[in-house]
């Protein structure tokens, strides 16, 4: 099972005026302090996001593990990873680019983003204040172009603009990390394994055994390294995938109530609106109206 965010339902999520619609491509900039404040809730994008902090501190749990982005980062998040805002300053303003697949599957620099094991486990880099101007720049060209009225060339100006951000972010990872670094090790692969496993099986598996048996580990084992290593247990990371699933039907969806539990396997709406609830701290309807 994986609900996730695409560039189809993305404009509905963030209320995006549909005008701007690009295929592949969508630019948000959101401030914490404007009338459109940002959207923290936990999010998995069906494709590669970047994240660049503009102002102020985010505090986020991207792929189990915690960072702060602070302004002049860059955080890359692969295709279908999870990232969870945790805290914002007052100050906090940032611009997030999202690329479909098939916008990555154009450009050669972009598909090398996409199963980099650096990249995975170090997703956050820090820009020298030369570097912060230029990306400020290219950035704001790439909003200007991306707002502008349609155009036969749009578009390619549009990819030229990206790989040229992406190059400069992909020479900033090469020199800042010794290539003989060996990023991935036994935790590493854990998580990611364990990852793969709620993705798949969170709306039908809920033992703990279960997942353990997978990964050829103890019940006990998995427990202890999840809560030293994510600060969750398996069963709050199945609650947790869960509600992401749940939020994203809800706003990007006009799928009833009672479709959505059936969709997410809960045996009766009732059951599936107390889950919520006790999870969420408001009903299904009530999230999805922004009460």
């Amino acid at each position: 099972m994986a609900l996730l965010i695409t560039l189809e339902n993305i404009h509905k999520l963030y209320s995006i005026d549909r005008s701007s619609k690009t295929e592949g491509l969508v630019i948000l900039h959101q401030s914490n302090h404007s009338e459109q404040s940002y959207n923290s809730h936990s999010r998995l994008f069906d494709g590669l996001l970047l994240a660049f902090m503009v102002k102020g501190t985010m505090k986020a749990r991207i792929h189990f593990l915690e960072y702060t982005i602070s302004a002049g980062d860059i955080a890359v998040l692969q295709p279908q990873l999870m990232i969870e805002t945790e805290e914002l300053s007052a100050d906090a303003e940032i611009v997030s680019i999202g690329l479909s697949l098939d916008f990555l599957t154009n450009l050669p620099v972009l598909r090398d983003f996409v199963m980099n094991d650096q990249i995975r486990w170090q997703p956050v880099v820090r820009l020298d204040p030369e570097e912060v101007k230029l990306q400020t720049e290219l950035v704001g060209l790439l909003q200007g172009f991306y707002n502008k009225q349609h155009s036969h060339k749009k578009m390619e100006m549009l990819q030229h603009l990206v790989a040229v951000l992406m190059c400069m972010i992909a020479e900033k990872y090469t020199g800042s990390i010794p290539k003989n670094n060996t990023v991935k090790n036994r935790t590493h692969e854990i998580i990611d394994d364990f990852y793969t496993l709620i993705s798949k099986y969170a709306h039908q598996e809920r033992s703990v055994k279960f997942y353990a048996e997978k990964l050829n580990l103890t019940p006990q084992y998995l427990t202890s390294f999840l809560k030293q290593n994510t600060g969750r247990s398996v069963l709050q990371w199945i609650d947790h995938i869960m509600i992401i699933h749940a939020k994203t039907l809800l706003k990007s969806s006009d799928l009833s109530i009672k479709q959505i539990s059936a969709e997410l396997n809960f045996g009766d709406t009732s059951l599936f609106s107390r889950f919520f609830k006790r999870i969420a701290g408001v009903s299904p309807m009530a999230y999805r109206n922004g009460v």
